[in-house]
């Protein structure tokens, strides 16, 4: 990863009463420490300074006057930074503040000014800390929220990752009683529908705007993470592909390479499929599909779009896809042709199991 885009939640940061979670914020500064020394640069988007603000004037709820609540925001600011400052400066990192408005995107002169000041800032190795100037816009802080600022930087920033972390555990089916989906292939209406707005007295947003982000980063063909933030120990593993209690939202708008890079970076596979000799041959070495009639056996609860591994006939996994049918489907067609699969399924429009474009084949001799 060259360039990271990290957004905190106004409750990831915020004890509450004004006060702020520093114990998270130095974690979160180890890591990207240990990662810079690699090469990979940081922008923290960070929210929590009118949270932070209502702590210290002692109020329970969102102010609903526009003035009083921009002095929220400017006491608030002022704490955060502090706090940032102190953190990644135990870790040898300086940090900067950049503050921002939507105006700031819709004029291409001041989009450039902030891409400059972004990278200057990067090249000596110091941490943007980014966040919406609510001290001085009504409009911003009525209708604005960092995940969609954070996504926007990531596309004029041209970032490869935006991991965005808050209280929420990442998109679920149902926002009390659903299961957690860990990877998107694409935003789609059913997928936009799942999110719902925050109920908390602090922040703006929660997950409908989270999905808005990801809509806007993943176009400009940056993947995104929407995680918890409450172990930010798990960054390193996030950026690695090694957390996976979370959504994946893989970027769209990339050459095939690029895309199939992703697919086989991060998603947690639902189950197994077992392909016959001959079928991974062709998977391996020729860019072929999987075929039902190719298939010897297959296990887990997989449903359509989930993403399966695909092992040989020595169980050694020598490709990832996101698989066209579910469980039930394929017992259903498993080493049946490409004819009967249609007749049998007329709503489906091509009958390959996993398509070529959409499976990545890995280098057995280095698994």
């Amino acid at each position: 990863m060259k360039k990271v885009i990290i957004k905190l939640g106004t409750g990831i940061l915020s004890a509450g009463k004004g006060n702020i979670r520093t114990d998270r914020m130095e974690k979160l500064a180890e890591s990207m420490a240990k990662m810079s020394n690699l090469g990979t640069e940081f922008i923290i988007v960070s929210s929590g300074a009118v949270g932070l603000g209502m702590g210290k004037l002692g109020f329970e709820e969102r102010p609903k006057d526009l003035a009083l609540l921009r002095a929220c925001a400017s006491i608030g600011q002022c704490l955060l930074m502090n706090a940032w400052c102190k953190s990644l400066e135990k870790e040898g990192l300086i940090a900067s503040q950049v503050l921002l408005t939507r105006e700031d995107f819709e004029s291409v002169k001041r989009t450039q000014k902030v891409q400059e000041t972004l990278r200057a800032l990067s090249q000596n190795n110091i941490i943007p800390i980014v966040n919406e100037n609510d001290s001085v816009s009504d409009e911003e802080i009525k209708f604005g929220d960092n995940d969609v600022l954070s996504a926007l930087l990531a596309s004029i920033g041209k970032a490869n990752f935006l991991i965005i972390l808050s209280t929420a555990k990442g998109l679920m089916t149902h926002p009390t009683s659903g299961t957690l989906i860990p990877f998107v292939a694409e935003v789609t209406p059913s997928i936009e529908s799942m999110a719902k707005g925050t109920s908390s007295e602090t922040a703006v947003g929660g997950m409908v705007t989270k999905i808005e982000a990801a809509k806007i980063a993943t176009r400009s063909g940056c993947a995104v993470f929407i995680g918890s933030g409450e172990n930010p120990s798990y960054l390193e593993g996030i950026i690695k592909g090694k957390i996976i209690q979370g959504t994946f939202f893989a970027p769209s708008g990339l050459e095939l390479s690029e895309r199939k890079k992703w697919l086989a970076f991060f998603p947690a596979p639902k189950g197994s499929i077992t392909a016959d000799t001959e079928t991974a041959d062709a998977i391996v070495n020729q860019g072929g599909s999987l075929l039902a009639m190719g298939i010897s056996s297959f296990s887990g609860d997989f449903e359509k779009a989930d993403v399966v591994e695909i092992v040989d006939s020595d169980n050694r996994v020598f490709a990832r896809g996101i698989t066209r049918f579910s469980y039930s489907e394929l017992s259903k067609i498993k080493g049946k042709q490409n004819k009967e699969i249609l007749t049998m399924f007329p709503g489906k429009k091509r009958p390959e199991v996993i398509h070529r474009d959409h499976l990545v084949p890995f280098d057995l001799e280095k698994s």
